[in-house]
């Protein structure tokens, strides 16, 4: 018997990516149902249609439902995979330009920007648990939506669903290292918070290379999503273990401000031309297969990463993976409720975090501050807290500045005041003032 899976957010560009996924695990994933669900009718038509295309060219009979129902895209699925952008690409290039005027790195994940991608995308995503409550409460939920761990912080503590979050940087930072060190079967130790992450052991036949590979100054990869400088040997020695490319944004803040200084240009922006430039692609009746261009967007191997999961939960593969869940003792310095990203063996009864008995002062002072900074910000977002908001940014070392934290943070509110109904209370007091 067959499974029912979702695709939340399919009018993404994202999405071919995820069904070459699938067509690739047609054998081992019985696919009786797709549903495509998208508020956006252009781009779910668009996508949707391509989805469908690449699905029959693979010679599968799974039936296929465009839709913007939510209660009927969620009824009796396994597997939900969400991938929303509230606001769209619009709202990203906000995030990213506002904070620049007040000399603060804009960023669609990290720093104020990311904050407000947290404060529009948190209550939807657990709109979407509060559904699958109703319509298919025993189903997995895989979220990609970004802020990934923040999100992960929200659900894992409000919601009964059963959820893990994911991202792309894991996958792409420990084949990047085997591959570097010609170690294929090596297990490379994942740790930290969603975009702020280390290796922190690379093991094969007894022997741990991680020494060896700190004094050579080895980078893990970089994403075509953000620029990278790289770090220096000196840098990966004082701190001990491997920094995945986001935490650039910490350790380089200076330069990478000086980068969105720089840029007429912003990164929401050149995404926005790729998207539109595939959406024209993606029209194309002809078309059945994902083309080359999708590589360009930043989200390369997410396919294979969240069918992966998929698949080792469907078929109990006791898989590892590195994906976003409650700590549960995996870094023992992090509490238990703390949503973290770490080495799991994944199954049909979920995650199971890999314990890494791993001590390192300043990854865990890092961690322990971002985690605080996480912890304010969704607070804000389910509750609509001013205070809550500003204590948050206060805390982030990519805003800290009180000033800047208030004057940019009321900026931004304004200009996403549609997207922020937890807010309304201030708006109306607001608005009564005027």
């Amino acid at each position: 018997m067959g499974i029912k899976i979702t695709i939340v957010g399919s009018g993404s560009t994202y999405t071919p990516e995820l069904i070459e996924g699938l067509i690739n695990k047609k054998d081992s994933i019985p696919l009786d149902e797709l549903y495509l669900m998208d508020i956006d009718e252009r781009k779910r038509t668009i996508v949707g249609g391509l989805c469908e295309r690449m699905i029959r060219a693979a010679g599968m009979d799974t039936k296929v439902v465009l839709t913007d129902n939510l209660g009927e895209a969620l009824k009796g699925a396994s597997f939900v995979l969400a991938q929303i952008r509230v606001g769209k690409l619009p709202a990203r290039i906000l995030d990213e330009k506002i904070p620049v005027k007040y000399g603060m790195i804009g960023q669609e994940t990290n720093g104020i920007g990311g904050f407000f991608k947290g404060m529009r995308t948190i209550p939807e995503i657990l709109k979407i648990t509060k559904k699958m409550e109703e319509h298919c409460p025993d189903a997995w939920l895989i979220n990609f939506s970004n802020p990934s761990g923040m999100i992960a912080e929200a659900v894992l503590n409000n919601s009964p669903i059963k959820m893990m979050g994911l991202c792309n940087v894991p996958i792409n930072t420990i084949d990047s290292i085997k591959k570097q060190l010609d170690l294929p079967n090596a297990y490379v130790q994942y740790l930290g918070l969603n975009h702020l992450a280390w290796v922190t052991k690379i093991e094969q036949d007894g022997k741990d290379y991680l020494v060896d590979a700190m004094q050579a100054g080895l980078n893990s990869a970089t994403m075509k999503n953000i620029p990278t400088l790289g770090f220096s040997r000196e840098l990966i020695q004082t701190v001990g273990a491997i920094p995945t490319c986001y935490l650039e944004y910490y350790y380089h803040r200076d330069d990478k401000l000086k980068h969105c200084l720089e840029n007429e240009k912003c990164r929401g922006e050149t995404c926005l031309e790729i998207e539109e430039n595939l959406l024209e692609i993606y029209s194309n009746s002809e078309l059945h297969v994902k083309p080359e261009l999708l590589s360009k967007r930043g989200g390369s191997r997410y396919s294979e990463a969240a069918i992966n999961l998929v698949d080792a939960i469907y078929n109990d593969k006791q898989e590892i993976h590195v994906v976003n869940i409650l700590n549960k003792g995996a870094i023992p310095f992090m509490a238990d409720n703390d949503a973290v990203e770490v080495n799991a063996i994944i199954g049909k009864n979920g995650a199971t975090p890999i314990m890494t008995n791993y001590h390192n002062e300043h990854i865990e002072e890092l961690m322990k501050t971002i985690k605080a900074y996480e912890k304010h910000a969704v607070k804000a977002a389910l509750n609509g807290d001013i205070d809550e908001a500003i204590r948050a940014l206060m805390i982030n070392p990519l805003v800290f500045d009180h000033q800047k934290a208030w004057d940019c943070f009321h900026e931004l509110m304004e200009a996403h005041k549609q997207y922020l109904p937890q807010f309304s209370k201030y708006f109306k007091e607001n608005q009564d003032k005027e």
